[in-house]
């Protein structure tokens, strides 16, 4: 079967309280509707992990709480984890090669552009930009998490938003 990670940028976030901090900024209504619509998309085909593991920042934990209700997983089954917000492609792979490998399929919710340098790392997807509410899929062809490492994984699907169509 092998491993596959599920990456997922937080949604759209509101900019209009100057005095909040970047960690503390929520989502707009926006960042709501398509982090909703992602996790649709995922759903319909499928794509539905056992453990989410997200940023504690607010955007980020929003995000996850959406896919989370649409996936009908329970909240205990987000894992929060302090070193994703503002973490580089090297703090990323050392979160995923902790993971227990009890978990198959796991959802990544953070930041960029910390998240499209790792996606880059792990796959070689060449992708430039992953937006808000993105979603990246990378499959890996081994047991165990400890392996993943540069390029050893294999693009299976990059989708966001306003792309019409996903790949």
């Amino acid at each position: 079967m092998g491993k596959r990670i599920i990456l997922v940028r937080h949604g759209k976030s509101d900019w209009a309280d100057h005095n909040m901090t970047d960690f503390e900024r929520p989502l707009n209504h926006r960042g709501h509707k398509n982090s909703l619509e992602m996790a649709e998309r995922a759903n319909n085909k499928g794509i539905i992990p056992e453990l989410i593991v997200s940023s504690p920042a607010k955007r980020a934990i929003t995000t996850a709480q959406h896919f989370s209700e649409v996936w009908n997983m329970p909240e205990d089954h987000i894992q929060l984890e302090p070193t994703i917000y503002e973490a580089n492609p090297t703090a990323l792979l050392h979160v995923l090669n902790g993971l227990d490998n009890k978990h198959d399929t796991i959802a990544l919710f953070g930041h960029n552009p910390g998240l499209t340098d790792f996606s880059n790392f792990l796959a070689d997807a060449h992708i430039y930009n992953i937006p808000t509410a993105g979603t990246v899929i990378i499959d890996f062809p081994f047991e165990d998490w400890a392996l993943v490492s540069h390029h050893t994984g294999s693009l299976a699907s990059f989708d966001f938003p306003k792309n019409g169509d996903s790949q």
